[in-house]
């Protein structure tokens, strides 16, 4: 359900079309809430059947239309009802930590791999999120100047820091996951030192 309030908090800003939204999923809320086009678009006409947003066909190219939403008053209101609402916290599904619960099923090199990987995947979020942050503290985030434009100046620093808020906790979980990585490739090591191991359930071959 949480897509519908992604989709209002960056309709918000201006009035788009689902493929300009689509883009911009990769560029903000997409950050935290990944949602690819093929669930936008039929979440988009849901919301326009509830009156959540409003929908107008525009000229694209010579002969062409495309239909551009906006936020309705209903729509504003069940965004500011969201916000206000206490948080539901989902069920975890997290394969990396659950694979982590059972490597000794896996080979000690299957295990260093997926640790490596582990990590080669977080340092690229961590390296993400602190250039997100230095674009706002620079001045050069396209698309928080573009909320920006459309919020009250005395709101500015509150808009801007709690952007940087939402970023700083990305950071904090992508180097927290590297450090466990990092940790799991030092207990890897302590536990198979100067053994070669055949994890539970893999048959040594016969000669």
């Amino acid at each position: 359900m949480s897509l519908r309030y992604a989709i209002l908090a960056l309709l918000n800003v201006e009035p788009m079309t689902g493929y300009d939204l689509y883009k911009l999923f990769g560029e903000s809320v997409g950050h935290v809430w990944y949602a690819p086009d093929s669930q936008i678009y039929p979440e988009l006409r849901k919301m326009e059947k509830e009156l959540l947003v409003e929908g107008e066909d525009i000229a694209w190219g010579k002969n062409g239309t495309k239909r551009r939403y906006h936020v309705t008053g209903a729509g504003a209101d069940a965004f500011t009802g969201w916000m206000n609402e206490p948080m539901g916290f989902s069920r975890v599904r997290d394969p990396a930590h659950l694979r982590a619960a059972y490597l000794e099923w896996a080979t000690p090199e299957a295990a260093r791999a997926q640790m490596r990987d582990h990590i080669k995947h977080n340092t690229v979020l961590l390296r993400q999120w602190e250039t997100k942050i230095r674009e706002i503290d620079t001045g050069t985030s396209a698309m928080l100047n573009r909320r920006l434009e459309v919020t009250p100046e005395p709101d500015h620093h509150r808009t801007s820091a709690f952007k940087r808020f939402a970023y700083e906790g990305l950071i904090a979980r992508a180097e927290a996951e590297i450090a466990w990585a990092n940790r799991g490739l030092r207990l890897i090591e302590e536990l198979y030192a100067g053994e070669s191991a055949t994890p539970p359930g893999i048959s040594t071959p016969r000669r």
